[in-house]
């Protein structure tokens, strides 16, 4: 997996899976382009659902974000910076440069997740008030190097939400009304995976998949609340 820096001043890197999935990430959007297909599932605002991505788009939007044009600016994203179909498309009123990326290796299965992390509208699941919608201020791409069955797939979307949950607690952070922040109210979340490697069966936290998945997670949700509090404070 490369990482390449965008032009207005992104991050770079070295090899995480060799020639099978691209990485950019810089002021406009986080992309990461696959070599052939993914198997996704994800909560994403446009191409969201179980199916196939050839590429991820997470592009930066200002905090007062129309929900309704998501469809329209994600489609002219794409089409400017020449992404191929199927892709998946995020909105976040995070500061897309500053996403986090953190790759964990586990008996053969390589997971890496790549995060934007704001925390201006945290929530406490089943606590916080029902809110308008706002663009999505933590989202996680993960893409796991393995062949992940439908029903693992669907528990790699619980380990990594329980891994979420620990990141943000370790933390301390908090909601408004001073209760333990799950999250926040518009968080989005993309499971993929290549298909090729290690057959699993099973995404829990105990799992070989579960475990580097979650440890990818965690380490780079950790690191960008770090980063937002100490920016914030």
């Amino acid at each position: 997996m490369t990482i390449a820096g965008e032009k207005s001043g992104g991050k770079s890197g070295g090899c995480l899976i060799p020639s099978i999935v691209q990485i950019e990430i810089g002021r406009e959007a986080v992309i990461v382009r696959a070599e052939r297909p993914l198997t996704a599932v994800s909560s994403a605002v446009v191409g969201g659902g179980l199916g196939r991505a050839s590429a991820v788009v997470n592009v930066h939007v200002p905090k007062n974000f129309r929900g309704e044009h998501a469809d329209r600016v994600l489609t002219e994203f794409v089409s400017r910076r020449s992404i191929p179909a199927p892709w998946v498309g995020l909105l976040t009123g995070a500061r897309t440069e500053n996403a986090e990326i953190a790759t964990e290796v586990m008996d053969g299965i390589t997971a890496t997740a790549i995060v934007t992390v704001g925390l201006s509208n945290t929530a406490s699941a089943g606590r916080s008030a029902v809110a308008a919608w706002r663009p999505s201020t933590i989202n996680t791409i993960l893409v796991v190097d393995a062949a992940a069955a439908p029903a693992a797939l669907v528990n790699l979307v619980m380990t990594v939400t329980e891994a979420k949950v620990m990141a943000m607690a370790e933390a301390g952070v908090r909601t408004a009304d001073g209760d333990l922040a799950s999250g926040t109210s518009t968080d989005a979340l993309v499971v993929a995976v290549t298909g090729g490697g290690r057959r699993c069966e099973f995404g829990g936290p105990v799992s070989d998949l579960g475990y580097a998945a979650a440890r990818a997670v965690r380490t780079a949700l950790s690191a960008g609340i770090d980063r937002w509090i100490r920016e914030h404070a």
